[in-house]
């Protein structure tokens, strides 16, 4: 059986890796006063993007996920002619309308694959997948890396789809955040009162920053440091732990809403690098999405892996 893997935009891995696996990527629009980005993961956009400083501004954008419509038309039009089972894994549903766009799409590519696979001599029916990672950006990563083990063994989809929702169930993404005035103004324009104007006024008063969590579909603070930089230190120290621990999937995924070049440099990196090559564990490092920067912030950090239920050590 073709088996192949699709991601939303704001899922963070690297170029190279998605280029491996022939991952398909559902792109994100994303329109800044008068700019408008097409995230699709594709390096020269995500650097396009940075090269204009956008800066503050960007609170201020408009994202509109891949919609409905042309979900549908880019498994009818391609992928049920070039695979018979797809996994597309979006992230939390909580935060984003992406895995109830697909999901709403797979009904009608369902319905209708025969027609376009019966003309092209393509027997059997085709079957697609849509897992919520219920988490984001980098902490999507773990689960996709999965999929794509599973698909290269190729083992049946039913398991598959099965060690997806476990895995999904316990992947942590992260998210350190360099300005908390700008997550403030992004949350009050999508209506979010998790950040509010006192612990933005603390935080930069103080330089407090708060060390975001999202998982199992809710996303809040789960512990807060002084300084960025301390703030790095303790976050890849508390991942180079629970790589120590053990993981369920021997992966971490970083992204940096910035040069890779710069995370490279952050206290603390090291002593996860370290830990990873120790215990065999991939660090995957990609650029932040488009649509992660705007949310989160430029020079922001997210960090993902996937381990058993556990409190945070922060």
């Amino acid at each position: 059986m073709r088996m192949g893997v699709a991601i939303d935009a704001s899922c963070d891995l690297p170029q190279a890796f998605l280029q491996q696996h022939d991952i398909t990527v559902l792109p994100i629009t994303v329109r800044v006063d008068g700019d408008t980005f097409k995230d699709d993961r594709a390096p020269a956009e995500v650097h396009r993007f940075l090269d204009l400083k956008l800066g503050s501004r960007s609170h201020s954008a408009e994202t509109e996920p891949c919609p409905a419509e042309d979900v549908q038309k880019l498994f009818l039009d391609k992928l049920v002619l070039e695979r018979d089972c797809v996994f597309c894994l979006t992230i939390t549903a909580t935060r984003s309308p992406i895995f109830d766009n697909v999901t709403k799409a797979s009904f009608a590519v369902l319905k209708g694959y025969r027609a376009v696979r019966e003309p092209a001599g393509l027997a059997g029916p085709f079957l697609l997948r849509v897992i919520d990672t219920r988490t984001m950006f980098a902490g999507a990563g773990p689960v996709v890396v999965e999929a794509t083990r599973l698909v290269a063994a190729d083992e049946p989809p039913a398991t598959i789809r099965e060690r997806l929702a476990h895995v999904a169930n316990n992947a942590y993404g992260y998210m350190l955040p360099r300005d908390l005035y700008y997550l403030r103004a992004r949350a009050k324009k999508k209506g979010d009162s998790s950040v509010g104007l006192f612990s933005a006024v603390l935080g930069s008063t103080l330089d407090i920053k708060p060390i975001l969590r999202g998982y199992r579909g809710e996303t809040g603070p789960v512990g807060k440091v002084r300084g960025f930089e301390q703030g790095t230190q303790a976050l890849f120290g508390y991942a180079a732990r629970r790589v120590h621990a053990g993981l369920l999937v021997p992966v971490v995924c970083l992204s940096y809403g910035g040069d890779l070049a710069e995370l490279h440099q952050l206290p603390g990196y090291e002593r996860l690098r370290a830990a990873c090559e120790e215990r065999n564990v991939a660090l995957l490092e990609a650029p932040m999405s488009i649509t992660g920067m705007v949310n989160v912030g430029e020079g922001a950090v997210t960090l993902g892996f996937a381990a058993e239920e556990h409190d945070a050590e922060f």
